[in-house]
C-alpha cells in the first residue's frame, strides 16, 4: 500500500512538558486512519505540526516522498494537506458557493471575483460528494450537517490528498452522522486519505482501516479495528478501566420538585407536561430542532414560554430571567460551553465563582478574595479538575476540565434542579466517566436532574426516565422499568429514526 505521509520520531515540548514524545504516524493512500486519545494526549499538537502551524522540536515528516523537518502552512497545502476543524472555520455571511470556492481562488491568486467561476468550482465539488445545495444561500442559514459538507467541499477544491477531520460529528443527528460517514467512505474509495479524530468510539470502529492511540504524548500503538473492542480501546487511551455504572435510583413518595403543565412557546415547543422528583435523572433525547434546548432555556428564563405553568415545590413560579431561575434553585449547563458558558480569557477562579458573586462580595461590591479562593479550590478538588492553579485561563484547559469547571459553577450554588444540555460533547472517555459520576452524585443528594443528550449510552447509564421529543412535542415517555429492557436502545433509536424520516419526508412534500 502506497504511503503518502510518514511522521517520524516527532517531539514537541512546552515548558518542559512533552506534548509529543517520539511519535510516529503514517497514512496510506485511500486509507481512513483514526487517531484517538484523551484531551491533552497530543492529537492537536500533531495536527498543528502537519499543517505547519507549529514546528516540532525534533523529528521529520515525509509527504509524497518530500522530507521536511518542519512545514509552513503553504507547503502543507501544496502537499495536499487539508484540515476541517471542529468549529469548521467557515464564513457565516458568505454564500455556500463563496465558502467552497474561496480557498481555491486565493490559491490561484485571483484578485477579481468572477461569480460564474465561483459557482463552477462549488458545483464541481458538491457533485463530487453527491449532494445538492443552494449555491446562493448564506452559510448561516444551513444546518450544521450541511455546513460540514461545505467544509469538505472547500477542502476538496484544493485537491486534498489527506483530509484531517477533527470531531466531525459532534453536533449531528444519527441520520446526519450516517450520511457523513457514508460520504467519508465514498471519498476513501475514490482515493482520498482521511485522518479521522473523534471521541465517539462507535464511529471510529465503523470507518477505521487503522487506529492509532495516543496517551500523554506517546504512541500506545497501531491497531486494526478487529484487534480492539470498546473496553480495550478505552483502557489503552486512559491507562485505566473506564466504567459507566448505571444510576441506581431510589424511589420515594416525595412531592415533585418541578412540575410543568402544558408549557408552550410558539415555534419552539408545545403542550409540554412532565414531573421531576428529587433524585430523578430525567433524560430528554430528540433531534436538533426538536425543541429540547428551547425548553431548557425556557426553564432558565432565557426563552420565556407563551403559556403553560411551571410549579416548583408545589408553588407556581414565573421565570422570565436567569435571575428568576436562580432564585428558585435552577442551574443550567448550556449546550455550547464555548459561546454560552465560558469566559475564555478569564481564570478558572473567575469562571467558577461568577455564580456566587453576591455571596462573596461586600455591600460595596468588593470581592472577598480569600473566600473566593476557598470556594474555588474546594470545587476544583471535588470535581477533579486538572489545572496548574486556579489563576490559569480556562481556555487553556481540556474540554473535559472546562466542562467540569462549569458544573462546579453551579455546584457551589447548591441547586435544587440542574439542567445539563449535551454535557459530554467534545469530552474524552475518561472525563465522560467523571462527569457521569458527578451527575449521579448530584442526584443522590436529591437534586433533580434534567439531562439532554444525543447519546443513547449516556441516557441508559444515567437516567431513570426518558422523554423523546420531536418537532416541539413529547412523542414518547419511557419509564424506569422500560429502560431496563434488553432492546431499549433499539426501541429509542427506532423512535428517533421514524420521527426523523417523517420530518424529512414532510420537508420534501
Amino acid at each position: 500500500m502506497h504511503e503518502i505521509l510518514n511522521a517520524i520520531n516527532l517531539y514537541k515540548s512546552y515548558g518542559g512538558v512533552h506534548a509529543l514524545k517520539d511519535f510516529n504516524f503514517s497514512v496510506n493512500e485511500s486509507e481512513i486512519h483514526c487517531l484517538v486519545g484523551e484531551n491533552g494526549s497530543g492529537k492537536s499538537t500533531f495536527v498543528k505540526i502537519v499543517v505547519g502551524a507549529i514546528s516540532p522540536d525534533k523529528g521529520e515528516i515525509i509527504l509524497n516522498n518530500h522530507k521536511y523537518t518542519s512545514l509552513t502552512p503553504i507547503q502543507a497545502i501544496h502537499e495536499g494537506i487539508q484540515v476541517i476543524y471542529q468549529d469548521l472555520s467557515l464564513f457565516a455571511h458568505l454564500s455556500v458557493a463563496e465558502n467552497i470556492a474561496i480557498n481555491s481562488l486565493i490559491a490561484k491568486g485571483k484578485n477579481l471575483i468572477n461569480k460564474h467561476e465561483i459557482n463552477q468550482i462549488a458545483e464541481a465539488q458538491l457533485k463530487r460528494i453527491g449532494i445538492s445545495l443552494d449555491l446562493s444561500m448564506p452559510l448561516e442559514e444551513l444546518s450544521t450537517a450541511n455546513r460540514q459538507l461545505v467544509a469538505i467541499c472547500r477542502a476538496l477544491s484544493l485537491d486534498a490528498k489527506i483530509l484531517f477531520m477533527d470531531e466531525p460529528t459532534t453536533a449531528l443527528t444519527k441520520v446526519e452522522v450516517d450520511r457523513l460517514l457514508s460520504i467519508i467512505l465514498e471519498l476513501k474509495q475514490r482515493g482520498l486519505s482521511i485522518v479521522f479524530i473523534s471521541h465517539k468510539l462507535n464511529e471510529v470502529f465503523e470507518v477505521a482501516d487503522r487506529i492509532t492511540i495516543l496517551r500523554d504524548g506517546k504512541k500506545v500503538g497501531d491497531y486494526k479495528p478487529y484487534e480492539l473492542d470498546y473496553k480495550k480501546l478505552t483502557y489503552y487511551m486512559t491507562g485505566r478501566e473506564v466504567e459507566y455504572p448505571r444510576y441506581k435510583h431510589e424511589t420515594s413518595n416525595n412531592k415533585p420538585l418541578l412540575e410543568i403543565k402544558s408549557l408552550t412557546k410558539k415555534g419552539n415547543y408545545e403542550n409540554i407536561s412532565l414531573k421531576l422528583y428529587p433524585g430523578d435523572i430525567l433524560g430528554i433525547i430528540g433531534l436538533l430542532g426538536s425543541g429540547r434546548t428551547e425548553l431548557a432555556l425556557s426553564l432558565f428564563g432565557l426563552n420565556p414560554p407563551d403559556k403553560g405553568e411551571i410549579i416548583i415545590d408545589g408553588k407556581p413560579v414565573n421565570i422570565s430571567s436567569p435571575l428568576d431561575a436562580r432564585k428558585v434553585g435552577i442551574g443550567l449547563l448550556p449546550e455550547d460551553r464555548q459561546t454560552k458558558g465560558l469566559f475564555p480569557k478569564k481564570s478558572i477562579l473567575e469562571n467558577i465563582t461568577v455564580s456566587v458573586l453576591n455571596r462573596i462580595s461586600s455591600n460595596f461590591g468588593v470581592v472577598n478574595r480569600n473566600l473566593q479562593i476557598e470556594l474555588c479550590n474546594d470545587a476544583i478538588k471535588s470535581m477533579h479538575i486538572v489545572a496548574p492553579n486556579f489563576d490559569t485561563p480556562i481556555q487553556s484547559l481540556s474540554g473535559g476540565n472546562q466542562q467540569k469547571s462549569l458544573v462546579a459553577r453551579w455546584a457551589i450554588t447548591s441547586p435544587k434542579i440542574f439542567i445539563l444540555d449535551s454535557p459530554t460533547v467534545g469530552v474524552d472517555v475518561g472525563s465522560k466517566a467523571e462527569i457521569y459520576d458527578i451527575i449521579q452524585n448530584f442526584a443522590s443528594k436529591n437534586v433533580g436532574i434534567i439531562l439532554i443528550t444525543d447519546e443513547l449510552p449516556e441516557l441508559l447509564a444515567n437516567c431513570n426516565k426518558v422523554f423523546v421529543m420531536h418537532n416541539g412535542q413529547i412523542v414518547a415517555e419511557l419509564s424506569e422499568d422500560e429502560l431496563k429492557e434488553e432492546n431499549i436502545s433499539i426501541k429509542i433509536q427506532d423512535l428517533m429514526s421514524a420521527n426523523e424520516k417523517s420530518l424529512h419526508q414532510n420537508t420534501k412534500d
